[in-house]
């Protein structure tokens, strides 16, 4: 049974349910060595992506069972799962902040930073378009339209990969939204967020695989799509032992070896084909992120 600090996940069950059903194939042929006694526990920092998507819904039931060790997961964005990683708060961390990331590994917080997946942001917005964004590449077009426009929009202002992604992207555009009326921040996650920029019909960054989970539920449709500056590359890194001793460095690095395993890289490969007509992620293990979306 699955165990989030954050929430639950908002996928629909038949999605769950059939990949778990497929996944659990491999989890009883693949032998796994059994976690240390009194060293069953390990804390997980992830992004609210991964939850709302409902990819963990599967992957975490399969590694506990495939393993005996008991996930805490603790969804937030991805600047804070770093922090808790810098305090020794959190065993092991699965996030989406390339630049964060690497300062997080400079700063020795981190060992064994390893590619596991990607996917990708896409604008959305009401289906009137307002600001008449549809089709613009690059994204950073699509946001000065918005700003000229004074569209409203919603930022998740969280410090998570995709809040440092959308600054990423108005500072290409040469805009300082910040205090202006037409955008606002929500401080939430991705599914939260989603749902306030329904409602308000306003436009939004959202990654494609919890926009997909959430889409019959919003009436938002995608606007902008397929912008190589909108890939959204996941990582997981292993918190530091040297520095906080007391980490659970065995079950972290029995989770990151999970994540790019083989078995597992097949299951985020399948994951949402069943509902959605194509994958929400996109395995990597192996690869190098510069090579991707090219």
């Amino acid at each position: 049974m699955k165990r989030f600090l954050c929430g639950r996940s908002l996928v629909s069950a038949m999605c769950v349910g059939l990949v778990v059903t497929a996944a659990f194939c491999f989890v009883a042929a693949a032998g796994a060595q059994a976690a240390p006694a009194g060293q069953r526990n390990i804390i997980l920092a992830t992004t609210t992506s991964t939850q709302d998507s409902g990819l963990l819904d599967v992957l975490i039931p399969l590694f506990e069972k495939k393993t005996g060790y008991f996930v805490k997961t603790i969804a937030v964005g991805s600047g804070q799962a770093m922090v808790m990683g810098q305090k020794g708060e959190a065993d092991v961390l699965l996030v989406h902040s390339p630049d964060a990331e690497e300062k997080f590994m400079a700063g020795a917080y981190g060992v064994n930073r390893r590619l596991v997946m990607h996917n990708d942001f896409v604008v959305v917005g009401p289906a009137t378009d307002r600001a008449g964004i549809k089709g613009t590449r690059p994204a950073s077009a699509a946001f000065k339209r918005i700003a000229a426009g004074q569209a409203l929009f919603m930022s998740r202002g969280d410090n998570s990969g995709t809040d440092a992604k959308e600054k990423a992207i108005w500072k290409a555009a040469g805009i300082a939204p910040e205090g202006q009326k037409w955008y606002q921040q929500t401080g939430l996650g991705m599914g939260q967020t989603l749902n306030v920029a329904s409602e308000k019909q306003a436009y939004t960054l959202a990654d494609r695989g919890t926009y997909l989970a959430l889409k019959k539920r919003l009436d938002l449709v995608i606007l902008v799509e397929g912008d190589r500056d909108l890939l959204n590359i996941y990582h997981v890194i292993e918190v530091n032992p040297a520095k906080w001793p007391k980490v659970n460095a065995a079950g972290a690095t029995a989770f990151a070896d999970f994540m790019v395993s083989p078995e597992t890289q097949g299951v985020i490969r399948s994951f949402g084909v069943d509902k959605f007509g194509s994958p929400l992620f996109f395995p990597d293990a192996g690869k190098r992120a510069e090579d991707l979306g090219k």
